[in-house]
């Protein structure tokens, strides 16, 4: 595989990809965008292939932006409906995932509840498969779309310091973000309730803090990361209030910061929570920038994975 290229049938995760690959994932997502500011935003790239999605978790961002990225590219879209299936009636991922194969499926794209799931279906099929969330594992379709946010924002990531805040324990985002961040050459630190700050983070060069006002000072990039309600998230601190209170972003913990500080979520964002309402789409806010590069950075990845495929596929 050469340094700068992307050969792989599936994309499970950011831990084995190399830094030559996911720089060129972001540059071919580069060159989606600019094909996004035509007037015809749609190119035939992937017409007469068909996409899954499989979302076995509630998903409105990440659902929504692969499923504008697949009809951009012209790809034939099936949206799966967990609620409506027969996996309703005990049918197990793999023979779900088999049956959408045989019906003429060349890509799932797989959210699930289940650390390891895409792994799994990329193991045992011959179509693609792309992680698009897997249990407390990775989400590495996000942290593509953060690192372009980034480098749009700040024009490089090597040598900058990103701040993850928040609940990195449940948080697939974190990890994804930490392993593509390291690999490009970032400083990275982490920021939340102890309870909430894994300590193996630092065994790979990740530096914790235990509060805001220690870790903003020389931070270039802050990602404030979602309390997952769903995985019990409020367990591990007193209260929603004292939350904020310690690790909420603030105007005055923004000015402990150089000047230019980028602000990004991954959404969906709490307001009143993980920070202050002004702040969410004021000065620095990339927020609205990362739904935006979310569409460019799944388009590139579908059709990276479709043309080691199908050599026709073009742009």
């Amino acid at each position: 595989m050469g340094k700068n290229s992307f050969d792989r049938k599936d994309l499970t995760g950011i831990a084995d990809l190399t830094a030559g690959e996911i720089n060129f994932i972001l540059d071919t997502a580069e060159g989606m965008k600019e094909a996004m500011d035509r007037k015809i935003k749609k190119v035939p790239a992937l017409k007469g292939i068909t996409v899954a999605n499989l979302f076995f978790e509630p998903s409105t961002r990440t659902r929504a932006s692969f499923d504008i990225a697949e009809k951009r590219l012209s790809a034939d879209v099936l949206n799966f409906s967990v609620s409506q299936s027969s996996v309703t009636k005990g049918e197990n991922l793999l023979d779900t995932a088999k049956n959408l194969e045989a019906m003429g499926a060349e890509v799932i794209v797989l959210r699930h509840q289940m650390s390891g799931a895409p792994h799994l279906l990329a193991e045992q099929m011959d179509i693609s498969v792309v992680n698009a969330g897997d249990g407390l594992n990775e989400h590495p379709s996000q942290a593509l779309l953060d690192m372009l946010t980034i480098k749009q924002a700040k024009g490089h990531i090597k040598g900058l310091k990103v701040l993850l805040v928040g609940d990195i324990l449940n948080s697939r985002v974190a990890r994804s973000d930490i392993h593509a961040l390291l690999k490009l050459g970032a400083s990275v630190g982490i920021v939340g309730p102890c309870s909430m700050l894994p300590v193996y983070f630092s065994e790979i060069g990740v530096e914790i803090f235990h509060s805001m006002e220690d870790a903003m000072p020389g931070t270039d990039v802050v990602i404030m990361l979602r309390l997952q309600s769903e995985r019990e998230s409020q367990r591990y601190f007193p209260s929603v209030r004292e939350y904020f209170k310690f690790f909420g972003l603030t105007r005055e913990r923004i000015a402990l910061a150089p000047p230019g500080l980028a602000i990004m979520h991954p959404g969906p964002l709490n307001r009143g929570i993980e920070m202050e309402s002004g702040v969410a789409y004021g000065p620095g806010s990339q927020v609205l920038n990362q739904v935006e590069n979310g569409i460019s950075v799944r388009m590139a990845i579908l059709y990276l994975l479709c043309a080691r495929r199908f050599p026709e596929a073009s742009v």
